[in-house]
């Protein structure tokens, strides 16, 4: 089984390319700051950040370029991929990437750092306070198109 589960805030905005012929489609190529949490010599609970590099194809990566941006906190779901390419100095690189296979907000956005970023249209609506399970939407909003559910 390879199954990669991961929360972590982007390190910068996402690359987003398209490729060519007669059907075109989105990658995205975006890097995590994963904490890993464990004692360090002096048994503390300090963390340590890993940068895991992450790639979305097709709808996913158009997501990744329409919402995520720096400093978001995310949750990714996918696959390792491991590979290997010469460089243009004769060396030989080895990767390893998460091939992303579900993608999630890890914040709300109300939790500070990059809130708005991404959703058009203003506020985002807010749980009701009838505990219905139900969001209101504010008065006005005859269009969902900016969102990200759609």
């Amino acid at each position: 089984m390879n199954k990669v589960i991961l929360m972590g805030r982007l390190t910068r905005d996402p690359e987003v390319r398209y490729t060519q012929g007669e059907r075109s489609m989105a990658i995205a190529r975006f890097s995590l700051a994963v904490d890993r949490r464990g004692a360090r010599g002096n048994n503390t609970n300090e963390s340590q950040t890993d940068f895991i590099n992450c790639v979305a194809f097709d709808k996913r990566g158009e997501f990744v370029e329409k919402y995520f941006k720096k400093g978001m906190r995310v949750l990714v779901c996918g696959r390792l991929q491991t590979g290997s390419y010469t460089n243009k100095d004769g060396q030989k690189v080895h990767t390893t990437d998460v091939i992303v296979e579900e993608q999630e907000f890890a914040d709300s956005r109300t939790s500070g750092g990059n809130s708005g970023a991404g959703v058009q249209g203003g506020n985002m609506p807010t749980p009701s306070d009838a505990g219905d399970g139900f969001m209101n939407f504010p008065d006005g909003l005859d269009e969902l198109d900016g969102l990200p559910f759609n």
